[in-house]
């Protein structure tokens, strides 16, 4: 019992490690925050940050490793449901539109601080999100097959470019309403934005 008891500590300062840091990495950059300031703001001292990550670096790439590994198995989930390709994009969208409201500072971090990964994490990280794009290319396939391979990637780009375009979305106000507001908001003009007709409109000969 102690010892599944002093695991959970264990997990749970970790995980609190990993919030503020994305927090303080958010706001201020990687290379400006040290270990000290990490460690204070889980009220704890610098070096026992060691004692749950080897080094900064190791907590910055377990962030984004960790952020690509949880949006590719929540995308595996959506598009292993036998559902209509309609029904999955719309599922996809919602998805990735929650995130995007509610993690606002991972979404900045990896905008800013992708690059600062040692090569292999760098590596695991990509590709992890071409899998992630692999699935939705998989799914707007099925839907609009029209659209063909190249310009499927550059819609999907340009979407996933436009749910990840507001972080602080979800910060617009205190209540979790609001957030889920936000990200029906935010789905709704990606999924206009995906699936718009590239011809152009009529004019009336009136």
């Amino acid at each position: 019992m102690a010892a599944t008891w002093r695991a959970t500590q264990k997990a749970n300062r970790r995980a609190a490690l990993m919030s503020a840091a994305a927090q303080l990495f958010a706001e201020r950059g990687y290379k400006a925050v040290s270990t000290v300031e990490l460690g204070e703001a889980v009220g704890m001292s610098g070096p026992a940050l060691y004692n749950y990550f080897p080094s900064k670096e190791a907590l910055l790439c377990e962030l984004l490793i960790d952020v690509s590994t949880r949006l590719l198995a929540g995308c595996l989930e959506i598009t292993s449901d036998e559902l209509p390709a309609d029904e999955m994009l719309d599922e996809l969208l919602a998805f990735h539109a929650e995130f995007a409201t509610s993690e606002p500072d991972i979404i900045l971090l990896q905008d800013r601080e992708l690059s600062s990964l040692p090569t292999d994490a760098n590596r695991k990280v990509r590709r992890l999100q071409r899998e992630y794009l692999r699935e939705w290319e998989r799914v707007l396939a099925k839907l609009h097959p029209e659209f063909g391979a190249a310009e499927a990637q550059t819609r999907l780009l340009a979407t996933v470019g436009l749910l990840n375009s507001t972080p602080h979305s979800a910060r617009a106000s205190g209540t979790q309403a609001s957030g889920a507001e936000a990200a029906a908001i935010l789905a709704a003009m990606a999924r206009a934005a995906l699936t718009a007709s590239l011809r152009p409109p009529q004019r009336s000969t009136a």
